[in-house]
Formats: structure tokens, C-alpha cells, sequence
């Protein structure tokens, strides 16, 4: 027998599907800004998180930094390091979020993205 949902289950699931249409809404460039930030990051810095991420960026809206790097994460471009620093952006109020560190992947990807960059220089 199928449980009914309450009103406020209803709403929130609402809520949740709104939230992710409008993160699939996101273009293609906003995807390439996150990718480019983590790779910059990854680049410089053994460990990273989206505090340092979202300072860079311009405002993506709720939910997508967290939606791309999740997808990056399942690419197998970042690896969780297992710590967690309070978040800086206000609507989280402080909690926990994950730090980041490029893969053995991300690392490859980071330095032919480094290559064609002083290629590029280099030529001009």
C-alpha cells in the first residue's frame, strides 16, 4: 500500500523539482566556468573547496556549484580528501562543506589544459 504524502511533503518535493529545473537550465559556459574554476584550483592548491570557488564566479544560482562539482566528483576529476571547512556563503549559515583535491584524471586534464596555455603564449 503507497503511503500519501503530507502537504509539506508535497510542497517541499515541489520545491526540490523546481530547484532542479533551474539547475538543468544552467548554459553549457556556466558548466565551462566551474570546471575551469575547479581546474585553476586544482592547479595551485593540493586541496580546495567551493568557498574558495564561489569567491571567483560569478552568482551561478541555488544549488548549481554544488550540482556541477557533484558531477566532476562522478567524473572521477576531484576526490573528496574526507575534510569538511564551514561554509562562507550566507544562505548555508556556517555548515560543513567538503573539501576537494584533483585526481590522478583532473591532474592530467590540468596540465594539458597548463601546456596548451603556454603553447598558446608562446606562439603569440
Amino acid at each position: 500500500m503507497t503511503r500519501r504524502l503530507s502537504v509539506a511533503e508535497r510542497l517541499a518535493s515541489t520545491d526540490k523539482d523546481e530547484l532542479l529545473a533551474d539547475i538543468a537550465k544552467h548554459s553549457e559556459w556556466d558548466r565551462f566556468l566551474v570546471e575551469q574554476a575547479v581546474l585553476h584550483f586544482g592547479e595551485r592548491y593540493i586541496t580546495f573547496s567551493c568557498n574558495q570557488i564561489r569567491e571567483q564566479l560569478p552568482e551561478l544560482g541555488n544549488g548549481f556549484l554544488g550540482a556541477a562539482i557533484n558531477s566532476l566528483r562522478s567524473a572521477g576529476i576531484i576526490a573528496h580528501t574526507g575534510q569538511y571547512v564551514p561554509s562562507t556563503s550566507a544562505a548555508t549559515h556556517g555548515h560543513p562543506i567538503a573539501v576537494w583535491t584533483l585526481t590522478a584524471k583532473g591532474r592530467l586534464i590540468a596540465a594539458k589544459r597548463h601546456a596548451a596555455r603556454t603553447q598558446r603564449r608562446a606562439a603569440a
